[in-house]
């Protein structure tokens, strides 16, 4: 697979990386199977995938244990990455609250190592910032990690701009993670009280770009529908963008991407993916799944190319009708 480096750490990983979430829940969560999923981990490092993304409210914690049997024996050929700074209240319905306290972090950096079975992590993410503590406070305690060696990089989760670059004054932010999509494309603007968009501070800023959600869970690959129905654990049931009425406003979207795809001979899924890597150099998708074939499928978007014409007719696209929460 075609590499892509870390921001500016010198650490590179393959273009596409794997996200797990999906694996412990959020999506069809009664076709849960660990086995099954830590098979397609496997075959994803075997295949040049080498950013495997978890985080610790991940099913309560079962995503990375998921993860850690995964990479039994093979944790030096990846890079691992995790996030701390949520709680889960509730497991069936997901509720959760921050808690980015410098006594939290150390606690939930050593669950995270215990579950995950290594030593250190690469890239250890601030999930979200927490309003109720300094930022300032919550940066320093996790740059101490880097400095005791248990987390090699940082990284910051739906963050702003201001938020960023404060946090990158005091250590360096190796990473930010976004949802970035062709149907949610807020990264690439300014929001209203700032002059540059996050995708662009990362270029400028020597830090990777990490997509979630490239696929628009699920909808950018065209598998789903008006009729599609999810089952009550899943969490597009509740999700204003997956409403009957949004979905047959999204269809627009949708539409477009499968008339690429088709002139392209690829998949829809792939022509998303593609688009997501040619925003910019620094940009590595992370993609989930719990298929093989649907693995492969977006490893093989990593060499699919997009001319002036295909970006232009996808740039043009409207905006998805529907809150991404």
């Amino acid at each position: 697979m075609n590499v892509r480096e870390v921001g500016s750490t010198g650490q590179v990983v393959g273009a596409i990386g794997l996200g797990c979430m999906g694996m412990s829940w959020g999506y069809r969560e009664s076709a849960r199977d660990d086995d099954v999923s830590i098979r397609v981990i496997r075959e994803a490092v075997e295949r040049g995938v080498t950013l495997i993304d978890t985080a610790d409210i991940y099913g309560d914690g079962h995503n990375e244990s998921l993860v850690g049997r995964a990479l039994s024996g093979i944790r030096d050929d990846v890079v691992i990455s995790t996030k701390g700074g949520l709680v889960v209240d509730n497991l069936e319905s997901r509720a959760m609250h921050r808690d980015a306290s410098a006594r939290h972090m150390r606690d939930a950096l050593d669950a995270s190592l215990k579950r995950l079975g290594v030593d250190g992590v690469d890239l250890y993410y601030l999930h979200r910032v927490d309003e109720n503590v300094p930022l300032e406070e919550t940066w320093a305690q996790l740059a101490e990690f880097v400095t005791s060696g248990r987390v090699r990089h940082l990284g910051l989760s739906e963050v702003s701009v201001s938020d960023a670059a404060l946090v990158h004054a005091i250590h360096p932010v190796a990473a930010i993670q976004s949802e970035m999509s062709l149907w949610t494309r807020d990264a690439l603007v300014p929001a209203p009280d700032e002059d540059t968009s996050v995708l662009d501070w990362t270029s400028a800023n020597g830090a990777m770009f990490v997509p979630f959600a490239p696929l628009g869970r699920g909808f950018l690959s065209g598998s789903i529908g008006v009729a599609t129905s999810f089952e009550s654990s899943d969490f597009r049931a509740s999700n204003p963008r997956f409403s009957d009425e949004a979905r047959r406003a999204n269809e627009t979207i949708i539409s477009v991407v499968r008339s690429v795809a088709l002139r392209r001979n690829v998949t829809p899924a792939q022509i998303a993916l593609a688009w997501t890597l040619a925003q910019s150099g620094n940009v590595i998708p992370i993609p989930g799944t719990k298929s093989s074939k649907h693995l492969v499928e977006n490893i093989e978007a990593a060499s699919v190319h997009l001319d002036d014409q295909d970006l232009r007719e996808l740039n043009e696209l409207p905006a998805a009708m529907g809150s991404r929460y």
